[in-house]
């Protein structure tokens, strides 16, 4: 039977054929639509991106996490958000490197593993987003209303932002781990294990819109939020310094080009799903295909960026991580130098090598 393109955000591997016959409202009858090509430039490229992204989003945000233990207040209302950020980006990531085997072998782990991972991957996912919204909705609240309640009142509002933040991540992937399972797909050469959602296409759609909700409430509330910050830092009295500019503008505009792209492709996905032309059509669904393939490289790769982003381009947090260093480096040369001395006993030079 000819398996069926997988219109979720996941991987989708090993779907060599697109059987419209499928869905409804087709006006193509039985037409096979083969995509070996297309699966295949996902296998050779996507596994190496993604174990490339998993690289810089371990020691990016580990490092981001130490500082901000070793170094910063976490009292504080930036810092513990950038903290629950670090943290969403290192779950998110905890799911690439078994998406990267996916690609490359099928889903071998088993039913309870593809719940779990499912969830923890979009726990991070969701969370991730609504923590860069609620960060510059604190910067905004930073620099507009810098006198407001909700600045006074910083632990109150910092424990329980987090929380609702985690307890709504948690919620918003409960369906990936309800209703994904594995199920057997087969072609005229193999047959694989497939992670999906098993035959609830209806839940697999609404997990797409609610990726889609997510970005353009997050989108929106973050283009807001900016716009108003740098018309408030461009006026003549301001003092702010260029580089507080530019780094806004790179947040909104990588923020936009990393996942609108990505969620423009999911969408278009599900349309194949509901067979609207002209998005049945075998060249158009490759399209799409190649279109998911790319995006989700460059969107999944937004978890190592947000440290740059959001912290290494910060001059205190610059400073934090070069007093790390120095300290590294001084326990490295402290231990050479005591070796490589001379003790002295009874008047006598004694090397210690």
């Amino acid at each position: 039977m000819a398996t069926q393109s997988m219109i979720e955000s996941q991987p989708e591997i090993y779907s060599t054929e697109y059987d419209y016959a499928d869905y409804p409202n087709e006006s193509t009858e039985d037409e096979i639509c083969n995509k070996t090509n297309v699966d295949q430039f996902g296998r050779a490229i996507t596994p190496i991106f993604f174990i490339i992204i998993v690289l810089f989003s371990c020691v990016g945000n580990t490092l981001v996490l130490y500082v901000l233990v070793k170094y910063e207040n976490l009292k504080s209302l930036t810092n513990t958000f950038l903290l629950n950020l670090a943290l969403s980006d290192l779950i998110f990531t905890f799911g690439l490197p078994f998406w990267a085997y996916y690609y490359m072998y099928g889903w071998t782990l088993g039913d309870p593993a593809c719940k779990a991972i499912n969830y923890v991957f979009y726990t991070g996912y969701y969370s991730s987003i609504i923590f860069m919204t609620v960060l510059t909705v604190h910067r905004y609240m930073a620099v507009v209303h810098p006198m407001s309640v909700v600045m006074s009142r910083k632990s109150l509002h910092c424990y329980a932002t987090s929380i609702v933040v985690w307890i709504i991540s948690f919620c918003a992937a409960i369906p990936q781990a309800m209703f994904n399972s594995v199920v057997d797909s087969s072609s005229e050469t193999m047959t694989v294990q497939l992670c999906d959602f098993d035959g609830e296409i209806n839940w697999k759609l609404q997990t797409v819109y609610m990726q889609n909700l997510f970005f353009i409430v997050a989108f929106v509330i973050i283009a807001f939020c900016y716009t108003v910050i740098l018309t408030r830092l461009l006026r003549p009295t301001s003092h702010t310094r260029r580089k507080t500019v530019q780094l806004i503008l790179f947040i909104v505009v990588f923020f936009f080009l990393g996942w609108g792209p990505y969620n423009v492709a999911i969408f278009l996905d599900s349309l194949i799903a509901w067979g609207i032309s002209p998005f049945n059509e075998c060249k158009v669904s490759e399209s799409v295909d190649y279109w998911m393939y790319i995006s989700r490289m460059v969107a999944f790769s937004h978890c190592c960026l947000n440290p740059v982003f959001y912290v290494f381009m910060g001059i205190k947090f610059r400073n934090h991580l070069k007093k790390m260093l120095w300290t590294f480096r001084k326990k490295n040369i402290e231990p050479q130098n005591r070796h490589s001395r001379l003790i002295y006993s009874n008047g006598e030079e004694i090397s210690m090598y």
